[in-house]
């Protein structure tokens, strides 16, 4: 049996397709039975489970030979890394009272460092609790800037006319696309070949700056004109909180963009073809963000 956590998420929802396409038994874990029905109707068990929550967790893993473990995002959050830190301990205890022997993590690029890294520190934790359990073997996905964080420049652009960050705009940044973290998780779940407590980094497809990332969103929506403007951290702050985040969640993404900006968050490996994933941006683009930017502009 597999257990995915967060199958209704991006990453989650590959990783469990992926096995059972390869014909496993997968118990699919989200907080929503009808968000669950598609995997359900591929063959999966759906199951409803609180991760915050040790004991619904347990349940959720009872069985178990190997677990796709994550946070579920929430920007609303007035803590985040104290939900990380109770999120953390339902995993374990739950793969500890199951005597699971195999998990994958989702976690970071940065998630080698202990602090000055925002939510990142909550991943840096999760992998140290893991890897302190006996006789688990466990695989940390320490992933790439996701190219889903992009998708909120399709506001940017229609409110203010340009692509917006923190993030310097010459900086190349690795940039991955989650349905193919997802399926790196699935292939390693379903081959179950790693042993120990392993390290994966994934550097996406290419890097790309930001100035690179708005030429291509410019170009496939029909204003190459389209510029990057990049704000100060205050500025982001306050434009987070705004758009809705909470104030605690909008600090730790700064923390965390600052990190990136200084070349404190990094990658320690060189790119090579294993950490190297399909899914280019210009294809991500195309594919998933541009029918969000003109349902925004049908509906402006």
């Amino acid at each position: 049996m597999y257990v995915i956590i967060g199958a209704t998420g991006h990453t989650g929802y590959a990783a469990a397709n992926r096995l059972i396409v390869e014909g496993k038994k997968v118990r699919a874990v989200g907080t929503n039975l009808e968000h669950l029905k598609p995997l359900a109707l591929k063959g999966a068990e759906p199951f409803v489970a609180n991760v915050m929550d040790k004991d619904s967790v347990t349940k959720a893993f009872a069985g178990a030979e190997a677990v796709y473990v994550m946070f579920p995002p929430n920007e609303k959050t007035q803590d985040y890394l104290a939900q990380a830190e109770q999120m953390t301990e339902a995993y374990a205890f739950a793969i500890e009272k199951n005597g699971v022997k195999y998990a994958v993590s989702l976690s970071s690029m940065g998630a080698d460092k202990a602090e000055k890294t925002g939510p990142i520190v909550g991943l840096h934790r999760l992998e140290e609790r893991l890897n302190r359990i006996s006789g688990l073997h466990t695989l940390h996905l320490r992933a790439a800037y996701f190219m889903e964080n992009t998708l909120g420049q399709a506001d940017a652009i229609a409110q203010m006319g340009s692509t917006v960050g923190l993030l310097r705009p010459d900086l190349k940044i690795p940039l991955i696309a989650t349905r193919d973290i997802g399926d790196f998780a699935g292939e390693a779940l379903s081959r179950l070949e790693f042993a120990g407590h392993r390290v994966q980094e994934l550097h996406g497809q290419r890097d790309l700056s930001y100035a690179e990332i708005t030429s291509v969103i410019g170009s496939a929506i029909g204003r190459p004109d389209v510029k990057y403007s990049q704000l100060s951290p205050e500025q982001f702050r306050q434009t987070l909180v705004r758009i809705g985040m909470s104030e605690n969640m909008a600090a730790g993404l700064t923390e965390m963009a600052e990190s990136i900006n200084s070349g404190y968050v990094k990658f320690i490996e060189p790119r090579s073809p294993r950490n190297t994933t399909p899914t280019s941006y210009e294809q991500f683009v195309t594919e998933t963000f541009l029918p969000i930017y003109q349902s925004k502009r049908k509906a402006a």
